[in-house]
């Protein structure tokens, strides 16, 4: 399967669930298959159904509830097709391409002004984790800094577009929000790490650490979509319980 084909298959599936809404296989308030069931019946990957199922409620047909799946909101209209942004998955991998060769190339030139106003920028990052209302206004900062280091213009360029792409397009900008909302945030320690590999003008491990937070955010995304996270935690909260019941029975 070439890479175009792998590139449209969540939109196809998309199209196929369209015209399924149409056609009125499902009524609103109806739930939608599990993941697991779309995935299977689709010969797809779960991620594309997520994927999938994120450009349906973009355009207000389905809703996801957390820990109970997708529902059924709004038929289409006659013709209606569904509209197609960059994914918060496809904008992340491009991300980590990029991002980890600038990691890379910065390291051989960053200059100790540059390295202090990262460690700024982390601490900062922490204090923003810390506010319920908090942006993520530092963790872009932080990319956008390290872009700059390379001297190079386009891959500024880039990283700035990328950046701009998870605010404005709106399958990222949803799912980015999700996360958010699952209390998904940046994570300190990865940031740490790829000033620390910085610090030491180690271009390999600066791409490597890069390489390794922005694969964590994809992981992060993916938990953000994944219908049983909720039923995950529940069930972890329940077994420390029974835990602590027994410890002190």
């Amino acid at each position: 399967m070439s890479d175009g084909v792998k590139e449209r298959l969540y939109q196809d599936l998309a199209r196929e669930l369209l015209v399924d809404l149409a056609q009125g296989k499902y009524r609103v308030g109806d739930r939608l298959p599990a993941e697991r069931e779309l995935s299977a019946l689709h010969n797809v990957s779960r991620p594309t159904v997520r994927e999938a199922i994120i450009a349906l409620e973009v355009q207000g047909l389905v809703e996801v509830r957390v820990g109970s799946g997708a529902y059924v909101v709004r038929l289409p209209g006659d013709e209606e097709k569904p509209g197609f942004n960059i994914s918060a998955f496809e904008l992340t991998e491009a991300r980590l391409l990029v991002e980890a060769e600038c990691a890379a190339l910065a390291a051989a030139q960053i200059t100790d002004e540059e390295l202090a106003g990262l460690e700024r920028l982390v601490e900062e990052i922490a204090r923003e984790n810390l506010d319920p209302k908090g942006t993520e206004r530092a963790d872009r900062q932080f990319h956008v800094a390290i872009a700059a280091a390379t001297r190079n213009a386009a891959l500024i360029e880039i990283v700035e577009r990328l950046w701009n792409l998870r605010a404005t397009s709106p399958e990222a900008s949803l799912l980015h929000e999700k996360a958010r909302s699952a209390n998904i945030k940046p994570v300190v320690d990865e940031h740490t790490a790829v000033l620390d590999a910085l610090r030491a003008r180690d271009p390999r491990a600066a791409r490597a650490s890069m390489r390794a937070h922005l694969s964590t955010v994809l992981d992060s995304l993916l938990f953000a979509t994944e219908e049983r996270a909720v039923e995950e935690a529940r069930r972890a909260v329940a077994a420390k319980r029974e835990r602590y019941a027994r410890a002190t029975s």
